[in-house]
């Protein structure tokens, strides 16, 4: 390509990217690449691509290569890129391309901005996935057997008692031995139903404190009976009468 069909096409890249191309040599430029479209949100992307024309231009490739400008791109999302422009190029041999190239990678880049979404999408669905398989086998747990119900009881009285007794102990603190006795003599006392039920005779029950008055219920329940029977016998007079 003689040098004033090539300065043409410099000039024509220059119109078209006025702020993002410039020129390094007679036969080199450099130009800064975004993808077409960003999705909001997303991290800042652009390449420089340097572009090397031989004096085989354009029936031959020019020299590509990328670096970063903004943003990360890893080394095989470079060589993938390269690989596209190529294939892009060899299909344009014979005419200028430049513009071509770089409209392409610009594809290439929106794509590549596509697909990290995607993968970032499904990383999460997978996480949440796993989370909810490992919930699910934690609350499933282990199928419950008449053994293993037991030796689940003993220990949970087992720790229920140690917590009473953790409570009473801090209830506690600082009370006289004296005071310590008589809390724990009255929380062993039974109840007045709990002693009726025991025994129906309160006066010969041990557990009941001097001077105590028992209560015989049939005596009681003779008492009612006479009265109703009274009351059937009283005669009413009436004015009518």
């Amino acid at each position: 390509m003689s040098a004033d069909v090539l300065l043409e096409e410099f000039e024509v890249l220059e119109s078209i990217y006025p702020t993002e191309l410039s020129k390094t040599s007679e036969r080199d430029i450099q130009i800064d690449v975004e993808p077409e479209e960003l999705l909001e949100g997303e991290e800042t992307l652009k390449l420089k691509l340097h572009v090397h024309f031989s004096d085989d231009y354009p029936d031959v490739l020019p020299d590509l290569t990328l670096s970063p400008l903004e943003g990360e791109v890893d080394e095989s999302e470079m060589v993938h890129l390269l690989d596209e422009l190529k294939k892009a190029g060899n299909e344009n041999l014979g005419m200028a391309m430049t513009f071509t190239l770089v409209s392409h990678l610009r594809e290439q880049l929106s794509e590549l901005v596509r697909s990290r979404v995607e993968k970032r999408k499904k990383d999460e669905m997978e996480k949440e996935r796993l989370a909810i398989e490992e919930e699910e086998a934690r609350t499933r747990g282990t199928p419950v057997t008449v053994d293993s119900f037991k030796a689940w009881k003993i220990r949970f009285d087992a720790e229920q008692a140690a917590k009473k007794l953790r409570e009473e102990e801090e209830k506690l603190k600082g009370h006289t031995p004296k005071e310590r006795e008589e809390h724990r003599r009255i929380g062993t006392r039974l109840s007045g139903r709990q002693l009726f039920e025991r025994n129906r005779n309160l006066e010969e029950d041990t557990l009941m404190e001097e001077g105590t008055v028992s209560v015989d219920i049939s005596q009681y329940e003779r008492t009612r009976h006479d009265e109703q029977d009274d009351d059937d016998d009283v005669v009413t007079f009436s004015d009518s009468d």
